[in-house]
C-alpha cells in the first residue's frame, strides 16, 4: 500500500558542517558494553553486519536492511509535481519481511544506532528506516569511514543527528531522475520501439560517445613525414629526429619533399651543436579518490568502473582473513577527497622507514594538491587507502579473490607510494645544426627511482610520451662526431580523436562535472547493458540504437541534456547538502525547461526525423490501394494502411527490406553449430544457422557478467506481455 504524501523536509536544523567534523575527531573509544545493553546496529549488508559484529559486545544486535528498504512505487511516477515536488515513498515489496524484523528488534531494544554507509545513499537509508521506526530519541546516526576496531567504538561513543541536508540532495536527484525517466522514456517507446530508457545522466554521456563517433567518421586525415637519423657514438645507437626546416617546425606533406630533404642531409656530417641536461623530479601521486581508482583500475587491470566498486566495497566491508574473521581492509571508496589521517600518514612513514633506504622517506609528508572541479562535499572523508599498512597485500592473498587482491595491492601501493620521495630523472637534448635543417635527439635516464621502487602510474597511448618513455643516449659534448648509420622519410597521417576507453570517459566525466564519482559506475553499466554503447577493443562506440536514443533527445530536449545544464544540475545537489540551496528550488530550476521542452514534442515529427521515410508518400497498401502512414504501437512505430486496423489490415514494420544476418561467436548449446544474429518483430537475437534440423534461438548477449552468478551474461529478454527485462543466459539454471 502507498504511503501518504507528505512533505519530506524537516523544521529540525541538522548541527554545522563544522561541528560535526570536530565532535567525530575526537580519540576512539572502547565499547561500553554496560551502556550497550539493548543496542541494535543497522546496517546496509550482511557482510558489513558480520565485521561490525565481532567489534561489538554482548549487548549489541547487528540487523542489515540490504540496501533501500523504502523507494518511489515502481508502476507510477510517485511525485506530485503541483505541490512542492513531494514524492510518494512506498516500502519495496522484498524487503516488506527485513523492515519487519528491524522494527521488532527495535522495540526491544535500548537504542537504535544506523551504521549506514557515510554518503547520500547511506543517509538516505538511514533516514527511511528511522522514519519507520519513529523517534522516541533513541533512534540516532553513527558515522565510520573505515571499519576497525577503533573507527566502531569512536562512531558509537559519539552518535550524531541524521543529516537533512545529505537526505534533501539525495531525495533530489532519485526524484530529478524519475521525473526524466518516466517523462522522457515513453517518447523513445513511441519513436524508436518500447522498453528503451532515459535517464538525465547517462543520456549526457551516451551524448559524448556519440559525437566522438560523429567527430571520428567526419575526420579527414591529413599526410605528413617526419625524417629520421639513426645514429651512432662509440658503438651505441640512438635516434635523432628533424626538428627545424628553415628556422621553423617542419611541415612536410608530400614524399617529394621528404626525399629532398633527406639528400640534402646525406650530404653533411651529423655534430653536436649543443648539449642541454635538466634534472626533472616526478612527484608521487597522491592517493586514490573514487574516480582516480576507476581509472587506474582499467588501465592497470582491465576492469571495467562496476567491476572495480564492486571489489572496493568488499575489501571495506569485510573480507575473511584466516582466524582473524572479517576485516575491513580499505577506507570508504566513495569519496571525492586526497586528504589523509595523520596516524595513517605516520603508519605509512613508519613502514618506508623500516623497509626501505633512507633517501626514499622525505623530511616532512608530501603535500599532495587536490583536483580541480572535485566536490567541496565529500572531503568530510579521506582518500581511499589500507586501514592497516602492515597489513601488506602478499601476505593476505590466500585470503583474497583474484579481484580483490588486485585491486587491494593496487589501492596499498599507491597509498605507500604517495608518502615517498620523487623520482629524479636526468633529461638531455643534443642537436645537430646542418644549416637548413637541425636534427635533436632527446633522451632520459633515471638517477633515483623514489615512489617507483614500489608503484608505477599507467598511461594510454592518447596521453602521451612520459620520461620513462625516453631512450637513454650516449654522452655528448659540443663538436662531437657521430656517424650517421641511415635517414628514413616515414609518411604519417593525422589521427581523428580516440573512442574513449573506460578510464578516459570517467575521466572526461568527472573534467565536465556530470555525474558525480559514486555514479560513474552505474552510467558506464546502463549505457552497456541498455545495450546504447558497445566496447570495441576496450573502446567505448554507440551501437545504432544508442544514437537512435541520441538523436531522439537532442530532438527533444536541446536543452535538458546539454552537458552545461547537467552539470549546473551537480553543482546544485551539492549545494543542497551543503545547505545553500533547497531540494525543491533544485528540482523548479530543472521541471522548468524540461516541461516546456516536453509539451512541444510533436512524436510524428520525430518519427520522421529519425527512420528515412522520404518515399513513404508513394507507397500504398498492398492489399487495398490506400495511401500508407505511421502509427505508433505498443512495440514502437510501424506503418500501417491509413484504413487500419477497421477497414483493412495491413502493417509492417518501419524497415522494408529484411535485415541480412550477421555472424557471431557464439555456438549453439543443442546442437554446437555456429550461430548467426537475426532481426525480428521484436529486435535482434541468435539463431542456429542449423534451422529447421535445429531450431534453437536464445537472445543476444550483452557483454556483461551476471552480477548474481559471476558466470552468465545478462541479456534483454522480453515478457509474454510485452515488457523488457534483463536476464540471465544461463536461467533457469
Amino acid at each position: 500500500m502507498a504511503a501518504k504524501k507528505k512533505a519530506v523536509t524537516r523544521k529540525k536544523k541538522p548541527s554545522t558542517p563544522k561541528a560535526r567534523p570536530q565532535a567525530r575527531a575526537k580519540a576512539a573509544a572502547p565499547v561500553d558494553n554496560a551502556a550497550a545493553k539493548g543496542s541494535l546496529v543497522i546496517v546496509e549488508s550482511p557482510t558489513k553486519a558480520k565485521t561490525i559484529g565481532k567489534y561489538l559486545g554482548r549487548g549489541y544486535t547487528v540487523k542489515a536492511t540490504v540496501g533501500h528498504v523504502r523507494d518511489l512505487p515502481k508502476r507510477e511516477l510517485g511525485v506530485d509535481v503541483e505541490h512542492g515536488f513531494t514524492p510518494t515513498y512506498v516500502t519495496i515489496k522484498e524487503k516488506a519481511k527485513t523492515l519487519a524484523e528491524i522494527k521488532k528488534a527495535a522495540k526491544t531494544s535500548e537504542r537504535v544506532l544506523i551504521a549506514t554507509d557515510p554518503d547520500r545513499e547511506g543517509e538516505a537509508i538511514a533516514w527511511h528506516v528511522a522514519g519507520q521506526l519513529g523517534n522516541g530519541g533513541k533512534v540516532r546516526r553513527v558515522l565510520f569511514h573505515e571499519i576497525t576496531k577503533d573507527a566502531v567504538a569512536q562512531a558509537l561513543a559519539h552518535p550524531l543527528d541524521i543529516d537533512q541536508r545529505k537526505v534533501d540532495a539525495q531525495q533530489a536527484r532519485r526524484v530529478l531522475d524519475r521525473l526524466v525517466g518516466y517523462k522522457a522514456s515513453p517518447l523513445l517507446w513511441k519513436s524508436i520501439k518500447t522498453g528503451l530508457s532515459a535517464g538525465r545522466v547517462q543520456t549526457v554521456a551516451l551524448r559524448l560517445i556519440c559525437e566522438r563517433e560523429a567527430e571520428i567518421r567526419s575526420f579527414t586525415p591529413q599526410e605528413y613525414w617526419t625524417i629520421e637519423a639513426d645514429l651512432e657514438k662509440d658503438g651505441q645507437a640512438f635516434q635523432a629526429r628533424l626538428h627545424k626546416l628553415d628556422g621553423h617546425k617542419p611541415d612536410i606533406k608530400d614524399a617529394a619533399t621528404a626525399q629532398a630533404i633527406v639528400a640534402d642531409a646525406r650530404r653533411l656530417p651529423f655534430v653536436v651543436t649543443t648539449v642541454e641536461k635538466g634534472e626533472r623530479r616526478r612527484a608521487a601521486p597522491p592517493p586514490f579518490r573514487t574516480s582516480t581508482l576507476q581509472q587506474e583500475a582499467a588501465k592497470q587491470l582491465g576492469f571495467s568502473a562496476a567491476r572495480t566498486m564492486r571489489a572496493a566495497q568488499r575489501l571495506y566491508e569485510g573480507v575473511e582473513i584466516g582466524d582473524e574473521g572479517p576485516v575491513g581492509l580499505i577506507t570508504y571508496m566513495r569519496t571525492d577527497s586526497i586528504r589523509v589521517a595523520d596516524s595513517a600518514v605516520a603508519q605509512a612513514r613508519e613502514f618506508i622507514g623500516r623497509n626501505f633506504d633512507p633517501r626514499y622517506l622525505p623530511a616532512t609528508p608530501p603535500a599532495h594538491k587536490e583536483g580541480k572541479g572535485q566536490s567541496r562535499v565529500q572531503d568530510a572523508h579521506e582518500a581511499i587507502r589500507p586501514t592497516e599498512v602492515e597489513r601488506r597485500p602478499e601476505a593476505n592473498k590466500k585470503h583474497l579473490e583474484s579481484d580483490l587482491f588486485k585491486l587491494y595491492q593496487l589501492i596499498w601501493r599507491r597509498f605507500v607510494a604517495s608518502q615517498m620521495t620523487p623520482a629524479v630523472f636526468e633529461t638531455t637534448k643534443v642537436d645537430f645544426d646542418l644549416g637548413r635543417h637541425v636534427f635533436r635527439a632527446t633522451g632520459s635516464r633515471m638517477l633515483f627511482d623514489g615512489y617507483h621502487a614500489l608503484y608505477h602510474e599507467a598511461h594510454e597511448p592518447e596521453e602521451g610520451k612520459t620520461l620513462e618513455d625516453l631512450p637513454p643516449i650516449p654522452a655528448l659534448v659540443q663538436g662531437d662526431h657521430v656517424t650517421v648509420r641511415g635517414l628514413t622519410p616515414n609518411q604519417h597521417f593525422t589521427e581523428p580523436p580516440p573512442r574513449y576507453s573506460e578510464a578516459s570517459l570517467v575521466k572526461e566525466l568527472e573534467r565536465l562535472g556530470i555525474g558525480r564519482p559514486s555514479t560513474y559506475a552505474t552510467i558506464i553499466s546502463t549505457l552497456r547493458t541498455r545495450w546504447y554503447a558497445t566496447a570495441k577493443d576496450r573502446r567505448f562506440a554507440p551501437t545504432p540504437q544508442g544514437e537512435t536514443v541520441w538523436k531522439v533527445m537532442k530532438r527533444c530536449f536541446p536543452e535538458v541534456f546539454e552537458v552545461g545544464f547537467t552539470a549546473q544540475m551537480e553543482t546544485e545537489l551539492d549545494k543542497v547538502e551543503e545547505g545553500d540551496l533547497g531540494w525543491q528550488q533544485v528540482l523548479g530550476d530543472f521541471w522548468g525547461p524540461f516541461s516546456k521542452a516536453l509539451a512541444a514534442v510533436d512524436v510524428q515529427q520525430i518519427i520522421h526525423d529519425v527512420h528515412d521515410l522520404s518515399n513513404l508518400h508513394e507507397e500504398r497498401c498492398p492489399v487495398c490501394g490506400s495511401p500508407v502512414e505511421v502509427r505508433s504501437g505498443r512495440f514502437g512505430p510501424f506503418i500501417a494502411c491509413a484504413r487500419y486496423p477497421k477497414e483493412c489490415t495491413f502493417s509492417r514494420s518501419l524497415k522494408k527490406d529484411k535485415v541480412p544476418d550477421r555472424p557471431s561467436d557464439v555456438v549453439c548449446k543443442e546442437c554446437g553449430a555456429p550461430m548467426v544474429v537475426k532481426t525480428g518483430r521484436y529486435g535482434e537475437f541468435l539463431a542456429c544457422t542449423k534451422y529447421p534440423q535445429c531450431k534453437h534461438t536464445q537472445p543476444v548477449p550483452l557483454g556483461v557478467k551476471c552480477p548474481k552468478c559471476g558466470v552468465g551474461e545478462l541479456a534483454e529478454r522480453r515478457t509474454r506481455k510485452g515488457r523488457n527485462f534483463f536476464g540471465c543466459l544461463r536461467y533457469p539454471d
